[in-house]
């Protein structure tokens, strides 16, 4: 994260509230949200909500000076925002890592990335763009997770595990070493995923079935 820019979050719900955490616990100014379901003014523990998505003069603000982070788990729009930077900004989002989280030096990540307090990125893992891995969150050594990969609270992800694009894992989930969850997967809140899950499917229980 660049101390020396502001960041502006898109998003001011539940996502955007802990991105914000994440960098205040970092020293990082955060300039103000953007968001199309909060009035204008609105505060968040003194930062504003500037207006919408689309306010053009907000936007221009990205890239030059301001970072920008997007705070959404819905992937579609965050995909389409993601684009929208990329071509008329020329920017990406910066990563988002609270201070109290744990990753190693070994593990590798991508850009737009939230990784909440007392998340643990382990060794060699690889952590593709955009993804969401929330507070206390295990991701251990070797696991591959792709794009837009959101992992809730307490969640732990084994060894040697791979997990496909838009993949969904609840909170409390557990991943036995070198299963293989397939692109937009949904695995549920506290199921124990024990054989591969095929892209698409939604699995939930202990053992987990799918459903």
């Amino acid at each position: 994260m660049d101390k020396k820019k502001p960041v502006i979050i898109l998003g001011a719900g539940s996502i955007g509230k802990i991105a914000y955490d994440v960098f205040s616990t970092n020293d990082v100014i955060v300039y103000g949200f953007l968001d199309d379901d909060f009035e204008q003014g609105t505060e968040i523990d003194e930062v504003t909500v500037l207006g919408k998505i689309d306010d053009e003069s907000l936007f221009d603000l990205i890239g030059k000076d301001c970072e920008v982070f997007i705070a959404s788990d819905e992937n579609s729009s965050k995909e389409n925002l993601v684009d929208d930077i990329k071509e008329s900004r020329k920017s990406i989002p910066i990563n988002a890592l609270h201070k109290d989280s744990s990753i190693a030096p070994t593990a590798f990540l991508g850009y737009g990335n939230l990784v909440a307090r007392g998340a643990c990125i382990g060794a060699f893992a690889k952590i593709g763009n955009h993804s969401i891995f929330h507070a206390n969150a295990l991701i251990d050594t070797n696991v591959v997770c792709e794009d837009y990969v959101n992992i809730g609270a307490g969640a732990i992800v084994n060894t040697n595990v791979q997990i496909g694009k838009g993949v969904f894992v609840g909170s409390g989930a557990i991943l036995v070493s070198g299963v293989k969850i397939g692109k937009g997967a949904k695995i549920g809140a506290g199921s124990v995923v024990i054989s591969d899950v095929a892209a698409g499917k939604t699995y939930f229980g202990n053992p987990a079935k799918e459903i």
